[in-house]
């Protein structure tokens, strides 16, 4: 018989266990091996694959430096500057002295007339132009006409006397020579006749005056030149003492322009005129940008003024066209001197720090380079330079902001400088052609 206490070991199977059932024990995990597995097998891909790649690395460096290059980038990534650039060339600059000046008239006449009378003609019409001997007005002549008659009947008189006082002046001498009379008679007789004669000569003066009274009725132009607005009109009576006159005119062809420059300017300038030498003068407009007219230097006055410290001088300008007009304000640009086989190029490219002047200039590797420079001379928007540069080296005219020394630069020429524009630093070409004379001019030293 079985124990009482013992438990059929099949008798769990089928209905539950009285007895409590014994925890089975864990399973270890190991995920964390499969990881460092999967993290050594990808340092070994990396490993792998630089050690194939190590030999083709530098090429590829270099390949694509060579594209940021070409897409206007230089060393480190940095984009090339684009650049305005403009070649040295080796030529003249002129040296001119610049005042400011004002345009007058080379003759100024105030027609006046010399008689008395009223008004009778104006032939004229205000602004015209006339010549010298041109009639310009005309004044009532018959109170002169009346004169000149009277003076001519007088002479008719004194003649008729004359010749009376003649013919017993002959009597009184055939008396005297017969002893009839005296020397006395003879005498005063002669002086008679002598009286008559004199009389006769006042008579002949008195027509001459009276037919220059009539030619003054008649006033004509006494120079060659322009009309002004006329001052009187027809039926006012005109007086020789009037003040104002009948009408003013101006000789515009040729004109004069009175300027002035500083006294430190004036040996060179009296050096050349005492030498004989013409010295060119050019007028500009008051923006000191069109030209006008080109003449030549005529004279310069007595004295300094002690005031602003500069001298007068007056210049002779055709003004065939009458561009110039009496009181215009004008720039005067006199040529005093040319300095030759100058380093030139635009003054645009001139720069200026604490250590002097300098320029950007481009070297063969496409990069702008600081080089200092010394400027001998500025003429307008032109630079000349003794040494410093070589001829055909480009300069960089604008975009100087954006420079460094070593900067890499996109170089082109401006429009119109002859280059065009340039694929490369190396390219040359494009050679600036010297601008007209205008704007400030000075020598290197010299204050304008």
């Amino acid at each position: 018989m079985a124990s009482f206490n013992e438990v059929d070991p099949l008798a769990g199977e089928g209905r539950g266990s009285l007895e409590p059932r014994l925890p089975r024990p864990e399973r270890k995990t190991r995920w964390w091996l499969w990881i460092l597995i999967l993290v050594l097998f990808g340092f070994g891909c990396l490993g792998a694959w630089l050690h194939f790649a190590g030999g083709t690395g530098d090429a590829a460096a270099q390949t694509n430096a060579a594209g940021a290059r070409a897409r206007g980038f230089g060393a480190g990534g940095l984009p090339a500057v684009p650049v305005v650039v403009a070649a040295v060339q080796r030529g003249d600059l002129p040296v001119y002295f610049n005042g400011l000046g004002t345009a007058t008239a080379f003759y100024t006449v105030t027609v006046h007339t010399r008689v008395d009378g009223q008004l009778e003609q104006v032939l004229f019409k205000e602004g015209q132009f006339v010549h010298q001997g041109d009639l310009l007005v005309t004044i009532d002549p018959r109170p002169f006409q009346v004169q000149l008659e009277q003076a001519q009947g007088q002479l008719v008189k004194d003649e008729a006397q004359r010749r009376d006082a003649q013919v017993n002046a002959d009597r009184y001498m055939a008396l005297y020579k017969a002893g009839i009379i005296s020397k006395q008679q003879t005498d005063t007789q002669e002086a008679l006749v002598q009286q008559f004669d004199g009389a006769i000569q006042s008579d002949k003066a008195q027509i001459d005056n009276a037919k220059l009274q009539l030619t003054y009725c008649h006033v004509a132009s006494p120079i060659t030149g322009r009309v002004g607005l006329r001052l009187i009109d027809p039926g006012n009576i005109v007086h020789a003492n009037d003040v104002n006159g009948l009408v003013v005119i101006t000789q515009l062809q040729p004109i004069a322009v009175i300027f002035t420059l500083p006294q430190d300017q004036l040996p060179q300038v009296y050096a050349k005129l005492r030498a004989g030498g013409q010295l060119p003068a050019d007028a500009y407009d008051r923006n000191d940008a069109n030209k006008i007219e080109t003449g030549k230097l005529l004279t310069i006055d007595n004295q300094i003024d002690t005031t602003t410290g500069t001298y007068r001088l007056k210049a002779v300008f055709p003004n065939a066209d009458n561009a110039l007009f009496p009181n215009q304000f004008v720039n005067v640009h006199l040529l005093v001197d040319v300095q030759r086989g100058l380093l030139v190029f635009p003054a645009a490219a001139i720069q200026r720090g604490p250590q002097g002047t300098y320029v950007y200039a481009v070297d063969n590797t496409g990069a702008a380079r600081i080089r200092p420079v010394t400027v001998a001379l500025t003429s307008g928007d032109k630079v000349g330079l003794n040494a410093g540069l070589d001829p055909g080296v480009q300069v960089v005219t604008d975009g100087q902001d954006r420079l460094q020394d070593g900067s890499k630069v996109v170089a082109s020429f401006a429009p119109g400088a002859g280059g065009g524009s340039v694929s490369s630093p190396q390219s040359a070409g494009g050679q600036a052609s010297p601008g007209r004379p205008g704007g400030r001019r000075q020598a290197a030293g010299q204050s304008q």
